[in-house]
């Protein structure tokens, strides 16, 4: 048993880029800089499908986004009844990421995948225990898809947490591009630490006291911040 759910990726834009960009070039001059040199926001909806946003964010933990895209792409190809049409390797941030073009496995079918396919996809035993627990919390409906938006960031993040492999950086990726929270601030992320680091002059990654003190005049817009970091990343900008 495995495929698409026949799922909606239709928008559902959950706040207005445009005021907290606006927020953004009055609040902080680097960051306006940033977004200077980036251009306009661009990033694309994450579909309708939590199961999925929870299962690529545990694939990508803790990776370059090459590898684990590699990984990723291996992983849907253990399932050759979905017919992916998208780039696997995108990341989230990138204008180029099509979730309406890269359907997913049902949790049974997850479930029903046996070790050697999870090996031959480059999985770790963690990486696998954390799939196969987190498709039986959907198998058996232990989370709460449908009271998640109404939820603050905080539930939301204790919730996702009982899934074993879920840390509160795969729940504040779900904040971000699955529910489109605003003002998400992940502190231990590695690409926004160094985008951080490179843009703001730092001699070293910074701390999470860092990251929140420099992140701070972006609030209530921290999510549309973080993009801009991300982006950043593939972007030069003048001096």
């Amino acid at each position: 048993m495995s495929g698409s759910r026949g799922v909606s990726y239709a928008p559902r834009m959950s706040y207005d880029p445009d005021a907290g960009i606006a927020h953004l070039r009055t609040a902080d001059p680097v960051m306006a800089r940033i977004i200077e040199a980036v251009g306009p926001f661009a990033m694309r909806e994450d579909g309708s499908d939590p199961f999925r946003a929870l299962a690529r964010a545990i694939i990508f933990q803790q990776l370059s986004g090459k590898a684990a895209g590699t990984i990723y792409s291996r992983f849907l190809a253990q399932f050759p009844e979905l017919k992916a049409g998208g780039d696997p390797v995108a990341r989230r941030s990138s204008p180029q990421f099509d979730p309406a073009r890269e359907p997913f496995p049902l949790p049974q079918a997850v479930l029903e995948l046996d070790d050697s396919a999870f090996r031959a996809a480059g999985m770790s035993r963690q990486k696998t225990a954390a799939l196969r627990d987190l498709a039986l919390h959907f198998a058996e409906e232990r989370i709460s898809t449908g009271l998640l938006h109404a939820w603050d960031d905080e539930a939301v993040i204790e919730h996702l947490t009982q899934v074993r492999g879920v840390g509160r950086w795969t729940a504040e990726m779900f904040l971000i591009f699955h529910l489109r929270r605003p003002d998400v601030l992940p502190v231990n992320d590695i690409g926004i630490n160094r985008a951080i680091m490179r843009r703001y002059g730092l001699p070293a990654m910074p701390l999470p006291a860092q990251v929140r003190e420099i992140g701070a005049p972006w609030r209530p817009w921290a999510s549309v911040a973080c993009w801009y970091l991300w982006r950043s990343e593939d972007t030069t900008l003048p001096i």
